[in-house]
């Protein structure tokens, strides 16, 4: 029989209290570390959600440094060509709020930011944003509410930086290998 958690009260019973270091270490600006870790990031999921809060999460990636800073209290993402869907950009046509989880390869915590988004077609930082030649068609520049590092916890209980737990393919369901490009 399930029992639904209704109250938050309950909720945090349930949880327990947060260690106070957890509490503190949410910021509103980006710190010297923040920047270096973005520079060093080629990938990220971007969190979205439309009015009725349908929710969409997207894995963006290309070289390090994929998300670019502009100052303490906005970066911006560059489109890349992907599958053209765009379910994440019309989601901020109508719902401007976004998470953004940064990893690193290797790297167990994460940096997450979250923030309200506008779509940008064209500005002067997208020459900034060139990659192998090709500037993007759009940009989400993002205002900063809060940022911070997560700690490494889900990592390491997934192994999911450990070779010896990948699959090597033999075993992915029948039918999946069409979608691998």
């Amino acid at each position: 029989m399930e029992h639904q958690l209704t109250d938050p009260e309950d909720l945090r019973k349930l949880l327990g209290d947060v260690a106070p270091q957890v509490l503190t270490k949410e910021r509103t600006t980006l710190h010297q570390r923040d920047r270096e870790w973005l520079a060093q990031s080629p990938f990220c999921v971007v969190a979205t959600s439309d009015k009725h809060g349908n929710c969409d999460a997207s894995p963006k990636g290309d070289a390090p440094g994929l998300i670019h800073v502009l100052d303490d209290q906005t970066i911006v993402l560059p489109e890349r060509p992907g599958n053209r869907r765009g379910d994440g950009y019309f989601n901020i046509l109508s719902n401007p709020h976004v998470g953004i989880l940064s990893l690193i390869p290797g790297r167990g915590d994460t940096l997450r930011i979250n923030g309200r988004a506008e779509l940008i077609s064209d500005a002067p930082y997208f020459d900034d944003l060139i990659v192998r030649g090709n500037r993007p068609l759009l940009a989400v520049k993002v205002s900063i509410d809060t940022i911070f590092f997560h700690c490494a916890k889900a990592f390491l209980r997934s192994h999911l930086w450990d070779p010896s737990t990948w699959s090597d393919g033999e075993d992915m369901h029948p039918g999946l290998e069409k979608y691998l490009y």
